[in-house]
């Protein structure tokens, strides 16, 4: 029984857990959003809203606290000047998991983990797609007008050299069946 027991193990060995833990969130905080599976999305989830909270107050030791863990100079400084003045007036919840489904390969269950003010990342490209869309949809009814177009000019075509080769076949010359290229192609090959 698993009573009490905190965390999830990512079947992984303690220092490899940890390692994994701190590059997910050095990853979170670098780009504000990530997409990993669920159970390490919520495992991040718990160890960025600690540093997260400890990056409020900002002073040397938490400084020195938080890159014990990020070893990104970099992105400590982003956190501490730019993430926190934006989402640390909240009194917790700074993240967000949202599951996507099943990944193709393993069929484990994914999701996005992203910062919760920042999530206006992810919300330029839907109206995008939403767009480009809409111009394939019209895009395809002008290609369906213009094969219908070629289609009967392709079928009048065929009438009018029907009716010219009609007189060509009542010569000798015409009736002679054309060579296949393919069969001198193929004894120049074994030569």
């Amino acid at each position: 029984m698993r009573h009490r027991v905190k965390g999830r193990k990512l079947g992984r060995t303690a220092t490899h857990r940890a390692a994994t833990k701190n590059a997910l969130v050095k990853a979170l905080f670098l780009h504000k959003k990530i997409k990993t599976t669920v159970a390490k999305a919520k495992e991040t989830r718990v160890f960025a809203e600690k540093l997260i909270t400890k990056a409020k107050t900002d002073s040397v030791a938490n400084r020195r606290y938080v890159a014990r863990f990020i070893n990104d100079r970099d992105v400590v400084k982003e956190l501490f000047e730019e993430i926190v003045p934006t989402i640390g007036d909240r009194p917790g919840g700074y993240t967000r998991v949202i599951k996507l489904g099943f990944r193709a390969g393993d069929a484990a269950e994914t999701a996005i983990i992203e910062l919760v003010d920042y999530n206006d990342v992810g919300s330029e490209p839907k109206a995008a797609k939403t767009e480009t869309a809409e111009v394939e949809e019209v895009e395809v009814e002008d290609v369906k007008t213009e094969t219908t177009a070629a289609v009967e000019e392709a079928e009048v075509v065929e009438e009018v050299t029907e009716e010219k080769e009609e007189p060509k076949a009542e010569t000798p010359e015409a009736t002679e069946e054309p060579k296949d290229d393919t069969e001198e192609d193929k004894k120049e090959e074994t030569k």
